[in-house]
């Protein structure tokens, strides 16, 4: 396992497989003995810094129970840059270099800048894990969709998959599209208004990897076809004019329900506004709830190796 875990480009198809397997094993053995804290005796007496510069709560509330049952202890932040000294104007790095001297196993680190993570890990002696960076990635919620379309599909290759959304600022499609780029004979469907989607270097990187892509306005048509439907919410904190690109066009609904594959699944990496509406939560194929719990499981399964050598 790498040291520092900062884009889904690090991990290749073993280490996919090792760690969907692991992730497995723990979701088996947290949901056969729910009372059961600690799964992994080694770690403790280990610690997570959970280091959030942004809101959370999948994230930081998963990464935190994945390391207690791990055994380690937590210790954590989630407005570090209203309450740290970064409210002083103390640089990224010089909080990580103050960090490395408290003997954490880990730093989990959410960031508003792109490249925050690489920036950290440039200097860190202490594990630094992305858990999202501006616009750039969201390596483990990557990680996470992936192993939740493992478990339904058996295969992360030949799929048809739809993103729709704001795909400009969605660092989790950033991401599963790199990810999902290291799989054979998978097409991909970006939705969106042109004012969001997606960016050149993303064109570039899935051009260069042969992955067949194309962009379009056109949700039935490409939602119709497609084996994962991966929504997501517009990413208000982000943009200046948010109420120009509101588009109701691009909304999951029941009528939708109608014309999508009976085995398809509905993801979305939360929370969600008005993209997908509630009554869409009782039908079988929306899986994003267990998508969620599955960061539990695969977070568990990267902390036990990144703290196994630490």
């Amino acid at each position: 396992m790498l040291m520092h875990i900062l884009s889904s480009e690090q991990f290749d198809k073993q280490t996919l497989e090792t760690l969907f397997d692991k992730a497995a094993q723990m979701k088996n053995e947290v949901e056969s003995n729910k009372s059961n804290i600690r799964l992994a005796q080694q770690h403790i007496g280990k610690q997570v810094l959970t280091l959030f510069y942004e809101p959370s709560t999948r994230t930081r509330i998963s990464f935190e129970q994945a390391a207690l049952k791990l055994g380690a202890s937590v210790v954590s932040t989630e407005s570090a840059g209203v309450f740290s000294s970064a409210a002083k104007g103390e640089s990224l790095k010089d909080t990580i270099r103050v960090i490395n001297g408290y003997g954490f196993g880990a730093i989990v680190l959410r960031h508003s800048q792109k490249g925050a993570a690489s920036e950290a890990a440039s200097i860190s002696e202490t594990p630094v894990i992305n858990a999202g960076d501006g616009n750039g990635e969201h390596p483990t919620q990557a990680l996470l969709d992936a192993f939740t379309i493992y478990q339904k599909f058996g295969r992360l290759s030949n799929l048809n998959i739809a993103m729709g959304g704001d795909l400009k600022n969605g660092r989790t499609v950033h991401s599963l599209a790199k990810l999902i780029s290291k799989y054979d004979n998978n097409t991909i469907s970006f939705i969106s208004v042109p004012e969001l989607q997606i960016g050149d270097d993303i064109r570039v990187f899935l051009t260069n990897k042969g992955l067949d892509f194309k962009e379009t306005d056109n949700m039935e048509g490409a939602l119709r076809e497609a084996d994962v439907i991966y929504w997501t919410r517009l990413q208000k904190e982000r943009l200046e004019e948010q109420d120009s690109f509101k588009n109701p066009n691009f909304v999951i609904n029941k009528a939708v329900l109608e014309f999508l594959r009976k085995d398809s699944i509905i993801l979305h990496p939360l929370p969600r506004l008005e993209e997908i509406s509630e009554d869409v939560d009782s039908d079988p194929r929306a899986m994003y709830f267990e998508q969620a719990s599955n960061g539990l499981f695969v977070r568990m399964a990267l902390l036990d190796d990144v703290l196994s050598n630490s």
